[in-house]
């Protein structure tokens, strides 16, 4: 599909992908004149969102709550892009627009995302409207929602007005240039300067990036609802001092790019339009999201530092250029419909097991992020330089391994196979990359542990093995029957947590070797026996972990850290080994012996005896 529309026998204009632009994207890579092909599909997309949007809210006609308010905002939208195209524009390849639109032709067809009642949902469009007018300078009066008492005017600011009530309305008057908004709480007037920030006025907070000569514009988003995924918020206002600790990081990022993954920086330049800060999470667990329908939009958790926010912004990156490929080519078949439940995958970077189609959005989110910290550990401060390598080290085996897995599965398309084989190809030339032993080793263990956590939470062995397996157990067998090596089934857990907690608590031995982290409780999810075995305190880890898995209600994480706690004892390698590739054989009939007999049996014995 080039991002020219093209027109060929009479049929709708379609965009389709430059081979040039489809060979970088299948790369992983992309410079900004793919980002261009990319936004060109992108503006056709939202332009028929828009119109199927209008032909829904006209069609259904006064018996749709909200009808009226979208209509008044289509019209005064029709006399703002005549005067002022260039605003409209703005105002349509806005990320949010892109996700109120697409929420709103959800709603319509019988789907809510949002507790807001339908009215609020449809005349969102007379809150845009009112903001491309006001930028156009016409004279107008509408209409528009008010939410939780902010009246929000995408790309202009948000109103605070003192309304009690979660919903309602507020007049958006513009006459002579200035801007008014009166409703129930009161009227705000607008500066002549909307940039200014007041106390009943909070403007879009705007940043530019970079040299003076060659600035990247960006949007902090704090305000508009519809900056976040997949649910809109309400807004969250940053004090001076965040809002300055923002800027600055962003600043540093994006230097950090420019000298480190440049080509994605300059994609970047025309991709990536706004960042949505959210609340700070624990340290080396950050929290960011994009969404297909808000191409050029991140949502990113507080940073800890500024490599960190660099390779979120690549991660989030990756994820909005496949979002763009994926709007014009799928890359895996739609499950029939009715159909068996869809397949699902390992993924290292999750808890939880994940679709095909969303594992391909992992593969291709880390196979950058693996980029840019291959590049930043050679440029980074040598203190920081351990902890890079480590990244380098982790997410290269993790999307690796993930490549292998998928390559050649049946339900990618044509694209699909092109896309995983030419990342593969990438990945593949950076396995023989050196890395420091330290790092490399600490990488090695993490992954190894967050699948064998995985396999333990996730995958159950033939139930009827299980049941052999305690009966020989009971009896003295020599072994376990060989049908317990079966192929075991995918049952999801859920709620499952914190497998990150090895890689987590590496980043800190790497970063910051005496903190606070060695004492209990200092990382979530991690315990003491975790620590002592990362310390190479092997004899105390062992201990711990056979003392809890003796015990009732044992975390299910502690079958593999006792496997790893075996691996350094020679006359244990059998029970080592089992525990750190099959640890849900360990855990099935450890819970059947239990319930067979009211007690546990002997965690190391038992491992041992299964790995025979």
């Amino acid at each position: 599909m080039a991002a020219d529309a093209t027109t060929t026998g009479g049929q709708p204009p379609y965009h389709r992908l430059s081979a040039v632009g489809l060979r970088d994207l299948a790369h992983g890579e992309g410079d900004g004149a793919v980002i261009a092909e990319l936004l060109r599909a992108e503006r056709s997309r939202r332009l028929l969102l828009l119109w199927a949007l209008r032909n829904e809210v006209f069609g259904m006609g006064a018996d749709l709550d909200g009808s009226d308010l979208f209509a008044q905002g289509w019209d005064l939208l029709e006399r703002a892009q005549l005067h002022a195209p260039e605003v409209c524009e703005e105002l349509l390849m806005s990320p949010n627009t892109g996700m109120w639109v697409s929420l709103a032709v959800r709603r319509v067809r019988g789907r809510a995302y949002e507790d807001a009642p339908h009215w609020v949902v449809m005349g969102h469009l007379a809150a845009l409207a009112a903001a491309a007018a006001a930028r156009a300078g016409l004279e107008f009066d509408i209409t528009v929602p008010v939410r939780r008492g902010l009246v929000p005017l995408p790309t202009l600011g948000c109103a605070v007005l003192a309304d009690p009530e979660p919903w309602g309305t507020a007049r958006v008057t513009g006459h002579e240039g200035r801007l008014r908004i009166t409703g129930v709480g009161g009227e705000v007037a607008v500066p002549a300067d909307p940039a200014r920030r007041e106390r009943d006025w909070l403007p879009v907070r705007r940043m530019t990036l970079g040299a003076a000569d060659r600035p990247k514009p960006l949007v902090l988003e704090e305000l508009d609802p519809y900056r976040t995924f997949p649910h809109p918020s309400g807004a969250n206002v940053l004090s001076p001092t965040e809002a300055a600790y923002w800027e600055s990081s962003l600043a540093e990022a994006w230097e950090v790019l420019l000298r480190d993954d440049p080509e994605t920086a300059e994609a970047m330049r025309q991709g990536l339009m706004s960042v949505a800060p959210a609340p700070v999470r624990e340290r080396f667990r950050p929290h960011s999201s994009t969404a297909g329908d808000a191409f050029g939009g991140v949502t990113a958790s507080r940073p800890d530092d500024v490599a960190q926010l660099a390779a979120t912004l690549v991660h989030e990156f990756q994820h909005t250029k496949l979002g763009g490929l994926m709007h014009l080519e799928t890359l895996c078949e739609e499950t029939p419909d009715p159909a068996p439940p869809e397949a699902l995958f390992y993924a290292p970077w999750r808890d939880d097991p994940r679709p095909l189609g969303g594992l391909l959005q992992g593969i291709y989110a880390f196979l950058g992020v693996t980029r840019f910290w291959r590049a930043h550990r050679h440029t980074a401060d040598p203190a920081y330089a351990p902890l890079a390598h480590f990244e380098f080290a982790l997410w290269r085996t993790q999307v690796w391994v993930t490549l292998n897995a998928v390559r050649g599965h049946g339900r990618l398309t044509s694209l699909g196979l092109y896309v995983v084989e030419r990342l593969t190809e990438r990945c593949a030339a950076w396995m023989a990359d050196e890395v420091p032993t330290t790092p490399l080793r600490l990488a090695h263990d993490a992954a190894a542990d967050h699948h064998a956590r995985w396999r333990a939470h996730h995958l159950r062995p033939p139930a009827k093995a299980v049941e052999e397996s305690v009966r020989a157990w009971q009896q003295g067998a020599p072994r376990p029957p060989s049908a317990l090596a079966a192929e075991p089934l995918l049952v999801p857990e859920p709620e499952v947590r914190f497998s990150d907690s090895t890689a987590v608590l590496a980043r800190y031995l790497l970063s910051d070797p005496d903190g606070a982290w060695r004492r209990p409780g200092g990382v979530d999810g991690a315990d003491m026996a975790e620590v002592w075995l990362l310390c190479g305190e092997h004899n105390e880890a062992r201990a711990a972990y056979t003392a809890r898995l003796s015990s009732r209600e044992a975390p299910v994480s502690a079958w593999s850290g006792l496997g790893r706690a075996l691996a350094f004892d020679p006359a244990q390698q059998t029970a080592s080994d089992l525990l750190r590739h099959y640890p849900e054989r360990a855990r099935a009939v450890q819970d059947a012996i239990e319930r067979a007999t009211g007690r546990r049996a002997n965690p190391v014995r038992l491992a041992a005896w299964l790995g025979a």
